[in-house]
């Protein structure tokens, strides 16, 4: 066999090792990363209603455990009631509920799947029981700009949704959105309790969020109005169980 032959057969024999290698590497580490991913996502469900604190650093048992004992996921229909195990219809929306102690629902969660500037912005947004006060946000997944609209991620900036309200003293549903700039000299004071703080030089981030932000809790708003007019929701006691995955 000539040197060019063996060369050949040589870079052929090593290019199909390392691409078996690869595989292999993929397809072993693939639960891992599911697995991660979703810890991961229950991390962010939890920090969205303070259950969790921002600043320490907790192992996946740990949360995990947590999020066992305190969150329940559920799903309900187009006028806001809980679906039941039995049923089967079509544009039914997952809510988790924050079962604070095991005791009576302390917040309601809605995942937040929102167009960005570079890509989709995807977190949670936990509401207090009556239905109209923001407790918490969080932000898992999006691609903005580092130091940017990548702020988002940050917790000086999840934490101005706190106390925020998604609706007028009238009771009408307003949302709740990002200012251009600080709210106290960007916002009129009577509509200044339903906006946070924008985050400068990332006015479009600012703007598509707050878009997906009203349209998600559109959607969302037949639950907010169940528990703002009857104090919490009715839940079956063969209710329909869902459950967070890397994809949700």
């Amino acid at each position: 066999m000539s040197d060019a032959a063996k060369t050949v057969l040589f870079a052929t024999v090593l290019c199909v090792a390392c691409s078996l290698l690869l595989t292999l590497a993929s397809t072993g580490l693939k639960g891992f990363q599911q697995k991660n991913a979703l810890v991961d996502q229950h991390r962010n469900i939890l920090l969205a209603v303070g259950a969790l604190e921002a600043d320490r650093g907790y192992d996946a048992e740990e949360i995990e455990a947590l999020y066992g004992r305190s969150i329940r996921c559920l799903y309900v229909d187009a006028t806001g009631a809980v679906v039941s195990g039995d049923a089967s219809q079509g544009g039914e929306l997952p809510m988790y509920l924050y079962l604070k102690d095991g005791g009576e629902p302390a917040a309601y969660i809605i995942p937040v799947d929102s167009r960005g500037l570079w890509g989709r912005i995807k977190g949670y947004l936990a509401l207090e029981p009556d239905g109209a006060t923001v407790a918490g946000f969080a932000v898992y997944a999006h691609a903005e700009t580092p130091g940017l609209g990548g702020e988002i991620e940050r917790r000086w900036f999840q934490r101005n949704f706190v106390g925020k309200r998604i609706v007028n003293d009238a009771g009408e549903f307003v949302s709740v959105r990002i200012a251009k700039g600080a709210v106290k000299d960007a916002v009129r004071q009577e509509l200044q309790p339903h906006f946070v703080d924008g985050i400068s030089g990332a006015t479009f981030t600012g703007t598509f969020l707050s878009q997906g932000l009203e349209s998600i809790l559109q959607t969302y708003e037949p639950v907010s109005l169940n528990f703002r007019t009857r104090g919490m929701l009715r839940i079956p006691e063969n209710s329909k169980v869902c459950k967070t995955s890397p994809s949700s």
